[in-house]
């Protein structure tokens, strides 16, 4: 059963009101999730990040108990668009340009910090713009180091996908998996991860029954014995180190 609207974490759920209350009374950490449309072969569907990025942000706020999660930022760079590189050469990426991706993150920072809110995480779920998270965060607090009217910082949170890169992989490994079979996307690891968030996502019977896809498919890794088990494993790895790490940096002043 969901939690009545007022209770709720997300922001699209609350109303102008509600929040304002909730500010007020010391939630002042707001998660960005950032997601992406990108491709992921045939048999996981698009919108695989943005899907992760907004409920492993809302179980980050929630463990959190003093945290909102803003809209989930669906459009990030992916690559050239013409000629098409990478990602863009399978139907259903979405790119955008770096420096328009920076200037959304940075705008939805300067709102929020507008209305109250004091420390802005962004959590990535793609490797690819992590870079350009910790730019913002950079640019952000330079422009606020001296506090004002509206005192607050940006941080980058590279732990969230970090953590999916080291300790997970690790995990997998540990219990029989193969490099080769974790892959590096549209995998045994990106596959698992999915069935732990919303396996309506990934075709796992088209999966069982058809061809096996490579590189030109658009997968490094095979995702054939993926389960929501293992997915499970990365779940609580990246919620965990996520709290750990916006706790510590709240904290530091």
């Amino acid at each position: 059963m969901a939690a009545p609207a007022g209770n709720s974490v997300v922001l699209e759920e609350l109303t102008s009101t509600e929040l304002q209350n909730r500010i007020e009374h010391g939630a002042t950490t707001v998660l960005i999730p950032v997601g992406g449309v990108e491709q992921s072969g045939p048999y996981i569907a698009l919108g695989k990040h943005n899907v992760r990025a907004g409920l492993l942000a809302r179980r980050i706020a929630e463990q959190l108990g003093n945290a909102i999660v803003a809209p989930v930022v669906s459009y990030v760079p992916e690559g050239s668009i013409s000629p098409p590189a990478g990602h863009m050469r399978h139907a259903g990426t979405i790119s955008i340009p770096p420096a328009a991706f920076e200037a959304i993150l940075e705008g939805a920072a300067a709102s929020l910090r507008q209305h109250g809110f004091r420390d802005i995480v962004f959590i990535g779920d793609h490797g690819g713009y992590q870079k350009n998270e910790t730019n913002v965060a950079n640019k952000l607090n330079r422009a606020w180091g001296k506090g004002g009217e509206h005192p607050a910082r940006a941080h980058a949170l590279l732990d969230y996908y970090d953590i999916t890169q080291s300790a997970y992989v690790a995990a997998l490994q540990k219990r029989g998996y193969s490099n080769a079979e974790i892959g590096l996307h549209a995998g045994l690891a990106d596959a698992a991860l999915m069935l732990a968030t919303d396996p309506s996502l990934v075709r796992s019977a088209a999966m069982a029954k058809g061809p096996k896809p490579g590189v030109a498919d658009g997968v490094r890794g095979d995702a054939t014995r993926a389960t929501a088990e293992l997915g499970e494993i990365g779940i609580k790895l990246q919620v965990d180190t996520s709290v750990a790490a916006i706790k510590k940096l709240v904290q530091q002043k």
